[in-house]
């Protein structure tokens, strides 16, 4: 799918490029990262490529990230008003301030406006909820977030790092309450981060929500560069984000999408790129990269489609350990079903194929 295909994000109307430009790594304020003339760089190549989404933080390098943005991009309303750019509230950028973080009215509010003079920009397109915060209520936080989108300093909403259960809760409060429906959730996912196939991409694509996925790389363990008998002695540029993720399992992993990436003409980290970007409910796959050269690497992969036996192979490789009651449905769904069948396959819930022609997301 190239670049410029845009897709719907979740059933809304907010169209995006099926690839996202993460900009966790601009500013090197955290000891590693681009630099603030490669991260301008990498915004040019990206929208010159076609791709219009961006997706950062009010954490992120301590706010310079918005700052980097919003110095290339906010304060050109011709420029700005072609990208979709999210940012995120919940992380306290201010230590002992009890109310400096976290998902209540007076956090919420005092983020959005912070982040707005950083991005130098009057509107948020996208606003997570980068966690889920046990101790406000989530009708608290919803109540903000409709406030914020009926004032026009938010278009669309959506959650991070949170809770199938609690996303679930959200979205039907929200459309029983006429308020600003969860558009979208960003999770972890990867060939080697599958767990979100048990409850959160079920419930994202039965509530309408777009899926981006972060980290489809693995911090970096997916690219390629990582090989066995080098182990112990990779000097990852995020410690341990990417060094304890490497075993036995992850090598077999990387084997395959080397040998598949072979086989295609291509990179390994387009390879596990495009299994991701192909994944039911996924909108758009947010990439992070430190220089262009890594920026144009991941942005083939929009180029690269994995026939229904690569991709099964890789799957194979990364069956993910389902909580319960997942294995005991589908173990025992002749029992339960009285042996039908439904499009051809055993009668059970929670199917994590695509649902066909009438998948309405």
């Amino acid at each position: 799918m190239p670049l410029d295909h845009y897709v719907s994000l979740g059933r809304s109307g907010l169209r995006v490029s099926p690839l996202c430009l993460g900009a966790m790594t601009f500013g090197e304020d955290w000891g590693w990262g681009a630099s603030v003339a490669d991260s301008e760089a990498m915004i040019d190549r990206f929208l010159a490529r076609g791709g219009n989404f961006i997706d950062t933080a009010n954490i992120y390098t301590k706010g310079h990230s918005e700052k980097i943005i919003g110095d290339h991009l906010g304060r050109h309303p011709a420029k700005r008003d072609r990208v979709v750019i999210a940012t995120k509230f919940f992380s306290n950028l201010y230590s002992g301030d009890p109310n400096g973080g976290g998902a209540s009215r007076k956090a919420i509010v005092s983020a959005c406006e912070q982040s707005l003079r950083r991005l130098q920009t009057g509107y948020v397109d996208l606003y997570w909820m980068h966690s889920w915060d046990a101790s406000t209520p989530i009708d608290e936080t919803l109540r903000a977030l409709d406030d914020l989108v009926r004032e026009g300093k938010v278009r669309y909403v959506g959650f991070s790092d949170t809770p199938a259960w609690k996303c679930a809760e959200a979205q039907v409060l929200a459309r029983f309450l006429g308020q600003a429906p969860v558009t979208a959730i960003q999770v972890e996912y990867s060939l080697l981060e599958r767990t979100i196939e048990g409850e959160l991409v079920p419930m994202a694509r039965e509530h309408g929500m777009g899926i981006t996925p972060w980290s489809p790389l693995k911090s970096g363990v997916l690219t390629g560069k990582y090989r066995r008998e080098e182990h112990g002695r990779h000097q990852a540029g995020r410690g341990e984000w990417a060094t304890r993720a490497l075993d036995e399992r992850a090598y077999a992993v990387i084997d395959l999408l080397g040998e598949l990436a072979r086989e295609l003409g291509t990179t390994v980290s387009r390879v596990a790129l495009a299994w991701v970007m192909g994944r039911p409910g996924v909108s758009s796959t947010i990439l992070g990269a430190r220089t262009v050269a890594q920026l144009e690497d991941n942005l083939g992969a929009a180029d690269v489609t994995l026939t229904p036996a690569q991709a099964g192979r890789l799957e194979a490789l990364t069956v993910p350990k389902l909580d319960f009651p997942h294995d005991f449905v589908a173990n025992n769904a002749s029992f339960f079903q009285g042996g039908t069948t439904i499009d051809g396959r055993p009668a059970a819930p929670w199917p994590l194929a695509p649902k066909g022609d009438d998948d309405r997301w």
